[in-house]
């Protein structure tokens, strides 16, 4: 059988008005806009020849991989049809990237980092989902997240809701290491599939946030996986009090398995008040805007910035939106607080050091709150659009 199913998106190029193509963008293919370009989205399941590894590539059998929010807004019209997410897409293409998998085979020059020698079949690996070139000015400087020739898996390149996907081998990384922390092979594909979200919060509080010190305070506003990732890395560095902020009952349940101290429902209660409660009247150090509501949410964490004793505050902004902040000027100022963006997962050692948390005990399971087959990822894809009872979908292959 040489041939594979794919979970496909489709889309038509229709930019809107004032729209023009980017130094990077391709007419009627990828841009770095997908939320003022595609529209009218649709998925579908298509066949696709097994692909064969060449110079430098992987072939990886699928075994784990979940659905992410961006997959959701990638497949979701907006009232104008137009998809609700804001960055680098290219279709047509399988989605998925949050994966993990078994090699295949190899093709000349896929060097293993970990060994340093060709990868063999049967490895157990995962990836990063972003395609840094190594050679511009950004990926020399230290920064692949924001590669100028950025390619990225399941956005414009075919991505893991597949039975199989071939990866450059300078982004695979081994999932030896967790057979430490789990003796059940289907635990580590599980694990495995969770290490690039996790990753995405590790690039945001440690890399990007600057981390912090053992006895601040940090607040994470937003209760998808990233968040709650969020929370289990500060608690795990030293926080004193990680605080919540999440009105879905089931992910603050799951928040608090991760480490959260406290949880605050921001829709029944007033998050300042409640965060200057629970900090002694401080507020915190580290702020996640973690809900793709930028512009709803950031204004209640700069009052509480404002209103708290705290100087030097960072707010890091992770989640994805084509949204406008309002931002006060004389609130940084005066409290000496800053914002910063935070961009992918790549770089910084970040993979290799959430690998060793989770095989060191830093268990991320309990977001995987469904498992699902290749067939049932179409409609749990349209169906998360609405349904916040899950947090982490995931689509686990039968091999």
């Amino acid at each position: 059988m040489n041939t594979m199913r794919g979970v496909t998106l489709r889309a038509e190029w229709a930019p809107r008005d004032g729209f023009t193509l980017g130094a990077k963008d391709v007419e009627e293919r990828q841009t770095y806009l997908g939320s003022r370009v595609w529209r009218n989205p649709r998925l579908s399941m298509e066949d696709y020849p097994i692909p064969e590894p060449g110079e430098g590539q992987v072939l990886v059998q699928v075994r784990a991989c979940g659905i992410c929010g961006s997959d959701v807004h990638m497949a979701q019209p907006d009232p104008e049809g137009y998809i609700y997410y804001p960055g680098l897409t290219g279709f047509p293409t399988i989605l998925g990237h949050e994966l993990s998998g078994v090699v295949v085979n190899a093709g000349p020059n896929a060097l293993s980092k970990e060994t340093g020698l060709p990868f063999q079949g049967g490895e157990l690996v995962c990836t990063e989902e972003m395609f840094w070139c190594g050679a511009c000015r950004p990926c020399a400087d230290g920064y692949p997240n924001h590669c100028e020739r950025l390619n990225e898996i399941g956005f414009n390149v075919n991505g893991a809701f597949a039975e199989y996907i071939l990866l450059p081998a300078k982004l695979l990384w081994s999932l030896d290491p967790l057979r430490k922390a789990y003796a059940d092979e289907r635990d580590i594909f599980l694990a495995g599939s969770l290490v690039e979200p996790t990753s995405v919060a590790y690039n945001a509080v440690i890399q990007r946030g600057g981390g912090v010190k053992p006895g601040d305070h940090v607040v994470i506003c937003g209760g998808g996986p990233v968040g709650l990732a969020a929370v289990a890395i500060l608690k795990r560095q030293g926080a004193a009090r990680v605080i919540l902020s999440e009105p879905q009952d089931s992910r603050a349940e799951i928040g608090r398995k991760l480490g959260a101290d406290a949880v605050i429902n921001p829709q029944k209660e007033n998050f300042t008040a409640r965060v200057l409660e629970l900090t002694g009247g401080m507020g915190a150090k580290l702020y996640l805007e973690a809900t793709g509501l930028p512009d709803l949410i950031y204004p209640t964490i700069e009052n509480t910035i404002w209103e708290g004793r705290v100087i030097d505050s960072t707010v890091v902004v992770v989640a994805r939106a084509d949204a406008t902040m309002p931002v006060t000027g004389e609130v940084l100022q005066v409290r000496g607080a800053r914002i910063v963006g935070a961009q992918g997962h790549s770089g910084s050692g970040t993979f290799p050091h959430v690998i060793a948390s989770m095989a060191s005990g830093m268990d991320m399971l309990p977001l995987i709150t469904k498992q699902i087959t290749l067939d049932e990822v179409p409609e749990h894809i349209v169906r998360l659009r609405t349904d916040r009872t899950e947090c982490k979908i995931t689509c686990v292959m039968a091999h």
